[in-house]
Parts: C-alpha cells; sequence; structure tokens
C-alpha cells in the first residue's frame, strides 16, 4: 500500500501510433516500395557461359570415359572375340590360316589379323589371338608379339593381354602355377604347353630353351586393377611336336615402341585432338542454345550429341592407356 502523497511510477509502454479519422489504429506497415515486385533473373555473362560449356565438356569426357572403358569395353571385346573366332574357325577349316608373321610369304599379316586360338582350362580362359600388341590390337583380346615366332614353333614366343580394360581377359594369369597345362590352336595345330614359372619384376629368369625347343611366355600387367605395379610374365615349355617357322615380320629390336609391355599408342593423339574439337563446338552451340532455347529444349538436343562425341573422344583416349592395362 502507497503511502499518501508518494507519488506513483509508471512504467513506459509502447509508443502506438494516433489512430486518423474514427477508424482503428493498423499495426501492420505500410508495404515498402519493393513489395509486389518480381524480380528478373540476370542474365548469365560470358564468364558463366565458357565455364559451363567447360564443364559440359568435362563431364562428357568423363562419362564417355567411363562408359568405354568399363561397360561397352567388355561388350565390345566379347562381339570382337566372336568375331575372330568366326574368322579363325573359317580359315583353319579352309586351312589357310597364318603360320608366320606373313600371311602370303611376302607382305606381314594385317595388325589384329586372328591367327591362334588361347584355352587355359585353369584359368577358364579361351581367348582369339590378335597379330599385333598395340593397344588397339589388345583391345580385341590378347595380341601375339610380331617380333616372335608364333606359338608352337622353335623359340620364344610371346602373348600379351590386358588385366583389367576391355574383358581384362589375362586378370587371373597370376592363378596359374608350375606343371599346368594349356593349349594354342594355330594352323600347324594344337600345340600343349606346360608352366614353368610365373615371375613378377626383379623373379629370376629361366633358363632359355634348348636350340630346337619351343617355349611360350604370356604377358599382362601386375597389382590392383587400373593401378598396375610391374609387369607379370608366365613361362610355359611346348610339350608337343615343334613346327617349322617362317621369320618374324619384324626384325628383332626393330618392334615399334608402341607395341611393347606397357606401352601406349601415339597415333591415338590425332584422333583424340580432332574429335576433342568437336566436343568443343557442340559443347559452344550447347551454351548458345541454352541462352535461345532454353534450359530444357538445350539440353534434349544437347545431351545426345556430347555423349555420342564425348564417347568417341575417350574411346581413342583409352588407347593412349598402357596397352596391358
Amino acid at each position: 500500500m502507497t503511502p499518501l502523497g508518494t507519488p506513483v511510477r509508471v512504467a513506459p509502454g509502447p509508443v502506438r501510433p494516433a489512430p486518423s479519422g474514427n477508424g482503428p489504429a493498423d499495426p501492420t506497415p505500410p508495404p515498402g516500395p519493393a513489395a509486389g515486385r518480381t524480380r528478373t533473373a540476370r542474365p548469365a555473362g560470358p564468364g558463366l557461359r565458357v565455364a559451363g560449356a567447360a564443364l559440359s565438356i568435362l563431364a562428357a569426357l568423363l562419362l564417355g570415359f567411363v562408359v568405354d572403358v568399363g561397360l561397352l569395353g567388355q561388350v565390345r571385346h566379347a562381339r570382337d572375340q566372336q568375331v575372330d573366332y568366326a574368322s579363325l574357325r573359317g580359315d583353319l577349316a579352309n586351312g589357310v590360316a597364318p603360320v608366320g608373321g606373313s600371311g602370303d610369304g611376302i607382305k606381314p599379316l594385317v595388325s589384329g589379323t586372328p591367327v591362334a586360338v588361347l584355352s587355359v582350362p585353369g584359368l577358364g580362359l579361351r581367348e582369339v589371338v590378335g597379330e599385333g600388341s598395340t593397344s588397339e590390337v589388345l583391345a580385341r583380346g590378347p595380341g601375339h608379339r610380331r617380333d616372335t615366332p608364333l606359338p608352337g614353333q622353335a623359340g620364344v614366343s610371346v602373348i600379351m593381354g590386358r588385366q583389367a580394360t576391355y574383358g581384362g581377359p589375362f586378370r587371373h594369369l597370376g592363378g596359374l602355377h608350375p606343371g599346368e597345362q594349356f593349349t594354342v590352336t594355330t594352323g600347324q595345330g594344337v600345340h600343349r604347353y606346360r608352366v614353368v614359372a610365373v615371375r613378377s619384376a626383379g623373379d629370376p629368369q629361366p633358363a632359355p630353351p634348348a636350340a630346337g625347343k619351343g617355349r611360350l611366355t604370356l604377358i599382362t600387367a601386375e597389382g590392383t586393377a587400373f593401378m598396375p605395379r610391374g609387369i607379370l610374365r608366365v613361362d610355359a615349355d611346348l610339350m608337343s611336336d615343334v613346327q617349322p617357322a617362317s621369320a618374324p615380320s619384324v626384325p628383332a629390336g626393330a618392334l615399334p615402341p608402341e607395341e611393347g609391355a606397357m606401352a601406349v599408342q601415339e597415333s591415338a593423339w590425332l584422333p583424340v585432338v580432332l574429335w576433342g574439337q568437336g566436343l568443343l563446338l557442340a559443347a559452344a552451340g550447347l551454351a548458345w542454345a541454352h541462352a535461345r532455347w532454353g534450359r530444357r529444349h538445350a539440353w534434349v538436343v544437347g545431351v545426345p550429341v556430347l555423349g555420342l562425341l564425348g564417347l568417341l573422344v575417350a574411346d581413342h583416349a583409352a588407347m593412349l592407356l598402357p596397352n596391358l592395362m
């Protein structure tokens, strides 16, 4: 209770605007000058368009490379093997299968010509072997090194194959053990081999075969798939009769660098550059169409084109990977 004569203090309250006229005061402030207006999107500048085109190219390349080396590479390998097997089987039946580095005794065999069928029961492996060992040939299947005799003949023959990409026919090559046997069929018959050594880089090399004897060395990459750390070799001695041989199509020491182990195919640079220019133009066209037609229409037209060109660039760029990968 407040004594008489003591002043009473009242806490200040919120100040309310005075009512205008006879109506009640409106506590809501009036709308500002920007309320109710629609903001229009600013057109992308040249820098954003260039960045968008660059990202489109990169995405198309990465997508094409993954699809080509992974999924489509396996499909392509299976198709090429069927075609090559049908061709070689016909040549064997007609007695015209190659028996040397020169198909007709004069001209060297065309790169990729089917020359043998490699069958390794212990690995569930059955592959047609082509002539040559470039990245392009090994994308079809194992390849015969052209500076060595064909399997079944005297001397050391060499067959190279991929570890992971394009079906990876030699991915389990390290699972072979000394004593296991396999066969190679050529125009001179079926030749039996027995494994004598499985070696990595730095392991001792077995003694060379005696004069007049044959040996076959299978070569692929060693290590994690797509991240090889070296070369794996399997040496096998010829157990069946040695067949007569002609001179290899490439003399010893004259093999082109792109046909060596873990080599890249330098000739693939030209198509990579040409198709890459087409991809660059297509990406620029997509940026123009995006500005004129809108996002939806531009991508409906541009995605298939960029995907196709990216696949073509990636297909040739894969030839720049080591041929045993």
